[in-house]
C-alpha cells in the first residue's frame, strides 16, 4: 500500500475540511433565509434549467450525483412542500418526471440571490482566474472518472 506524504496528506484534509465547511455554510444560510437545504436548492435549480421545467427522476439523480432512492425521499419532501409533482412518463409508463411546481419556481427565485451571495463570496471571489480554472479541471475529471452513483 502506497501511504500518503506529508505534502499529499495535507491536500487531501484542506479539501475534507474546506469542502465541509463549504457545504455547511451555503446550507445553513439556504435554510435560514428560505427553509430549504442545499440540496433541495440545487434539484430546484436543475429542475428550472430544462424544458418544461421537468426533467426524468433517474437523469436528475445523476445530475446531482445523488442515488434514486435518496433524490426520490428528496422529491418526496419537496412534493409534500408543493415545489415539486411527481408525473408519468407519457412514453414510458415506468419512467418518473419531477416536475418544478410555481410555489418551487418562486422560492427558487427568492433563494437564488443568497446562494449565489454566498457561493461568490465564500469561494467563487477568493479564487483567482488560474485557481478557478485549475478547480474547474479537476473536478470536470474527478466527475469524469467517478461517474455517476450506483
Amino acid at each position: 500500500m502506497r501511504w500518503l506524504d506529508a505534502d499529499e496528506m495535507r491536500a487531501w484534509r484542506c479539501y475534507i475540511v474546506g469542502s465541509a465547511l463549504l457545504d455547511y455554510r451555503l446550507n445553513r444560510e439556504l435554510q435560514e433565509e428560505h427553509g430549504i437545504t442545499l440540496a433541495d436548492y440545487e434539484i430546484l435549480a436543475r429542475l428550472s434549467e430544462q424544458e418544461g421545467m421537468r426533467m426524468r427522476m433517474t437523469q436528475l439523480a445523476a445530475d446531482v450525483a445523488s442515488s434514486k432512492s435518496r433524490v426520490s425521499h428528496q422529491v418526496a419532501r419537496l412534493e409534500s412542500a408543493q415545489l415539486v409533482r411527481r408525473e408519468l412518463c407519457p412514453s414510458d409508463g415506468r419512467g418518473i418526471f419531477a416536475v418544478l411546481t410555481d410555489s418551487g419556481f418562486e422560492l427558487l427565485r427568492t433563494a437564488a440571490p443568497t446562494h449565489l451571495r454566498g457561493v461568490r463570496e465564500h469561494l467563487i471571489d477568493r479564487l483567482t482566474e488560474e485557481q478557478r480554472a485549475a478547480l474547474m479541471v479537476i473536478f470536470e475529471d474527478l466527475a469524469v472518472r467517478l461517474g455517476p452513483p450506483p
